[in-house]
């Protein structure tokens, strides 16, 4: 037989554990969330230099490399 003191705690327990598994979810789901935004980054870089739109020479960072090849795209 369990105590009204035990069961409290289990149900604390419980609800940490809960807690834990959708924030363990929503981690998750971010870091997918990333890697495929990265994939389909560096695939829409290929494509537009398939297309013959040279990214930048210097590696400044994905949004001032993107900028140019959007430019040039938009046909700016």
């Amino acid at each position: 037989m369990t105590t009204m003191y035990e069961t409290s705690d289990l149900h604390k327990r419980v609800a940490r554990y809960e807690a834990a598994l959708d924030e363990l979810r929503a981690a998750h789901q971010d870091v997918r969330n990333v890697l495929v935004d990265q994939v389909l980054y560096e695939r829409w870089q290929q494509i537009g230099i398939e297309l013959g739109f040279a990214a930048p020479a210097t590696a400044q960072g994905a949004d001032e490399q993107g900028r140019p090849m959007s430019e040039a795209w938009a046909g700016r």
